[in-house]
């Protein structure tokens, strides 16, 4: 049975309606409404990798700089991994960086909770031998006269019209990762593999430093098409990162090291 006590939510979810997948609900966000963009401030928007990826390159930046302008890192005790906010501009209404008098000015590039808006997920703490299904909820903000239209959704059809599952699909090894076993019981992962985890998942220019720059091809045994692809396809070599996460992280045999005993990688016990 999955754990959804609500002491194991996300704060932000804890008070909110929970909504199954076949669920319905009224919703509709335009520029017609009184409150548009009102959500556009003032708001913790966690930035999921893919996200920092396009987003860098929609804006014509690098990934280094793009998380040094743009973004935040919070430090925390509960969170066993780094995450990244998006940082509101330097203003009274703390405004999105990217939202003008029009809307969202990086609308097909804009982030996965933006695009989930006004449902929220969240992902139950990993059990041993089950893989967790996601859980649904519903913001029902009052400011939102959204709630008010007549289009009515499903979140299936919502996610969909979004395209959410596009994103996700991309992104289902950094799902992996975050919802391992690994980390069952509170275990933390040391300075210097959560240096390795920002760089692989949100610094994408600088992973392909690493991969490219280094003696890291020498030391693994990898597939010539995917070392080709990954040179120009900023998805290939993201979703490469989550797989040599997986061997670095948790020690799991994702890739074929040429001199196993020269790589040096911690086995958890």
């Amino acid at each position: 049975m999955t754990d959804n006590k609500p002491n194991t939510l996300p704060y932000a979810l804890r008070d909110k309606k929970q909504v199954k997948p076949d669920e319905s609900f009224c919703f509709a966000c335009h520029s017609k409404i009184p409150c548009f963009t009102d959500c556009c401030a003032d708001i913790n928007i966690f930035l999921t990798p893919l996200d920092v990826l396009r987003l860098s390159r929609r804006v014509g930046l690098s990934t280094d700089s793009f998380l040094d302008r743009h973004t935040l890192m919070p430090i925390t005790k509960d969170l066993h991994l780094p995450v990244v906010l998006l940082r509101m501009s330097d203003n009274e209404k703390k405004t999105c960086p990217f939202v003008g008098e029009d809307g969202c000015t990086v609308y097909d590039s804009r982030p996965w909770s933006c695009r989930m808006y006004p449902l929220g997920m969240a992902i139950p703490p990993a059990r041993a031998g089950e893989t967790p299904k996601p859980l649904y909820f519903l913001f029902q903000d009052s400011f939102c006269r959204g709630h008010a239209e007549k289009q009515t959704w499903t979140v299936e059809s919502y996610r969909n019209n979004q395209k959410v599952p596009e994103q996700e699909e991309i992104e289902s090894g950094y799902t992996e990762i975050v919802s391992h076993p690994w980390f069952i019981g509170g275990r933390q992962l040391d300075p210097k593999r959560i240096e390795m985890f920002h760089m692989a998942c949100y610094n994408l220019d600088k992973f392909r430093q690493f991969v490219f720059e280094s003696s890291f091809l020498d030391r693994f045994d990898l597939e010539p098409e995917i070392i080709e692809k990954m040179r120009t396809d900023d998805t290939a070599l993201l979703q490469f990162a989550f797989r040599w996460l997986r061997f670095a992280l948790f020690a799991e045999p994702t890739l074929v090291a040429r001199n196993p005993a020269s790589t040096k990688t911690r086995r958890e016990p």
